[in-house]
């Protein structure tokens, strides 16, 4: 009997289910860094400009934010780890909880199991942020840590505020499969924005 173009069913026997998880996570995690956009289309030279008017400002930030989400949370993560460089204890906590989120938020794509129930994403998130938190605020580089996070969002929140938008294209899934262009309600694509 051929089983040619079937999906198996069942794993496969001894280590071969370590291997097809490794897999999967790289697929994931490829996945997942996929919807970061390009660094070049995020610092394009050309498309930073002040605002002519402070109220610009806010649909700027509005439509960036979403749309530079990964960059932006890449930029965030990077700056608290160089803050946390002069100390090892909290950065030895911060890789530990990083790996703790990749492997039980990010990598999973089955649901998590304990003790014979079932914990949901929002659980799983929720205990992940509280003992992240937690953790790195016993580790008395309390000061360090909000600086960090304060510094990242100014950053993001000047670049938003600074990056146009009316050079931005969107996904053809989000997009629902125009023209590919970005079409942002309530902004006008004159040279305001």
């Amino acid at each position: 009997m051929t089983t040619y173009g079937t999906i198996p069913t069942s794993s496969p026997v001894g280590g071969g289910t370590s291997l097809e998880y490794i897999s999967r996570a790289k697929a994931r995690l490829k996945a997942g860094l996929a919807t970061s956009r390009p660094w070049r289309q995020m610092f394009n030279l050309p498309s930073i400009t002040l605002p002519s008017h402070f109220t610009n400002c806010f649909p700027r930030i509005r439509i960036n934010l979403p749309y530079f989400r990964m960059n932006y949370a890449i930029i965030i993560l990077l700056i608290l780890f160089l803050s946390l460089l002069w100390h090892p204890i909290s950065l030895l906590v911060f890789v530990f909880m990083m790996a703790a989120w990749t492997f039980l938020y990010f990598l999973r794509d089955e649901p998590l199991v304990v003790f014979n129930r079932t914990i949901g994403d929002k659980v799983v998130l929720v205990v992940l942020f509280v003992l992240t938190i937690a953790l790195l605020l016993l580790t008395h580089a309390t000061v360090e840590i909000l600086s960090a996070v304060l510094v990242g969002a100014v950053v993001v929140v000047v670049h938003a505020a600074v990056r146009r938008t009316d050079d931005l294209v969107m996904d053809e899934e989000v997009g629902g499969g125009g023209s590919g262009v970005a079409v942002f309600p309530g902004v006008a694509s004159s040279s305001s924005s």
